[in-house]
């Protein structure tokens, strides 16, 4: 109800009090008991709308506050949302950069590897049967030269294969190692990843726990 309709009720309720007043003056008692009765149902029955408009009002405010409180709640999941995706697409790239970095940089200790230019550290006992296959031949006895040239060339075939072995085996346990040591900085990042990811969201439940309390 509006001013203007509690000051109409109010003006009513002065004049019907004056009619009972005039009326009990007059000897009216009948008129001045049905207008005091009127007056008493008219008092008990605005005396309850203003309760009931006090609650409908009180209603509304508290209404006003939770929206409010509601709409403050969404904004600050919302800006806390943001932020955990925008460091999740940071940490995103971290990973992909730092993957792309390895991969480039095995390809790059691969290919030095096999550049490497190495030659086979024969025996003694292969130098030496060289040594006596060319004093043999500069004597010209080539048929002992020829015997000793195929012993000598088994014996290297023999030790360039057993090299070949070994370097490959050298090669591969270096690779090892080197993925080894890239798969630990990886590791190294993630961990350090996930501590930020459990440190925001620490942060985030503190931050919670301050906006509700």
């Amino acid at each position: 109800m509006t001013d203007v309709e509690d000051s109409a009720v109010n003006d009513f309720l002065l004049i019907l009090e004056e009619h009972r007043k005039n009326c009990e003056r007059q000897g009216k008692y009948v008129e001045a008991e049905i207008a005091k009765n009127r007056l008493e149902e008219l008092k008990v029955h605005e005396e309850n709308r203003r309760r009931e408009a006090m609650r409908s009002r009180q209603i509304a405010e508290r209404l006003g506050v939770e929206e409010a409180h509601m709409l403050e709640f969404q904004q600050f999941n919302q800006v806390w949302d943001r932020k955990m995706d925008e460091y999740e697409r940071n940490v995103e790239e971290l990973v992909v950069n730092m993957r792309e970095k390895h991969k480039s940089e095995l390809l790059e200790f691969q290919q030095k590897l096999l550049e490497k230019n190495q030659k086979p550290k024969f025996s003694k006992d292969l130098l030496n049967l060289r040594r006596i296959e060319e004093h043999l031949a500069r004597q010209k006895d080539y048929g002992e030269a020829h015997k000793i040239k195929l012993k000598s060339d088994a014996l290297e075939a023999w030790e360039l294969e057993k090299w070949r072995n070994l370097k490959q085996q050298e090669m591969f346990q270096r690779e090892v190692t080197f993925k080894q040591r890239q798969k630990q900085d990886l590791d190294a990042l993630q961990k350090r990843i996930q501590s930020g990811r459990e440190e925001q969201k620490k942060q985030r439940q503190v931050d919670l726990e301050r906006f509700v309390s």
